[in-house]
């Protein structure tokens, strides 16, 4: 079994769109101050997980597995 996947907001660039929590709603929320949250990193699949990442419009959302950046599209 592979190592789970960390779940990195670069607060400075995150505009709270919300499009990750249209994405992964159990896994992100966003703050009173309007910035994306990691709720739950476990709640999503991995899949679902790219997509909220790649849905980001300013690309504040990356993922992480062993201190290596995950590609978002698949086979990179």
């Amino acid at each position: 079994m592979s190592d789970p996947l960390e779940i990195r907001i670069d607060a400075e660039r995150c505009m709270g769109s919300g499009n990750c929590v249209f994405w992964a709603p159990d896994t992100f929320d966003l703050s009173e101050d309007g910035h994306s949250v990691v709720t739950d990193p476990l709640a999503t699949d991995e899949e679902r997980l790219r997509i909220a990442a790649q849905g980001c419009p300013v690309g504040a959302i990356t993922l992480w597995r062993a201190g290596a950046e995950v590609p978002l599209e698949e086979g990179s």
